[in-house]
């Protein structure tokens, strides 16, 4: 399940959100636009055994997603 960065062209916020096949299209948190556009974002991998004791990062204050802070929309500002 990818995690895909948008900007909202009726408000301008950028938002981040987990988006599954079966999901429907991502509305805007802010002005729930559905003019979006996919932002590019980079993406990160954790492989072999060297990696297994990686430093991953922290869970979201505002929700305890253990995504990348911010999944929720709430995180972001908290950090």
């Amino acid at each position: 399940m990818p995690i895909y960065e948008y900007a909202c062209a009726s408000c301008g916020r950028e938002f981040e959100t987990l988006v599954r096949k079966s999901s429907p299209a991502p509305q805007c948190p802010g002005c729930s636009g559905t003019e979006l556009r996919k932002k590019l974002s980079a993406f990160a991998t954790i492989t072999g055994a060297a990696s297994a004791h990686a430093e991953l990062p922290a869970p979201c204050r505002g929700c305890a997603s253990p995504g990348v802070p911010g999944v929720c929309g709430l995180g972001a500002s908290q950090q």
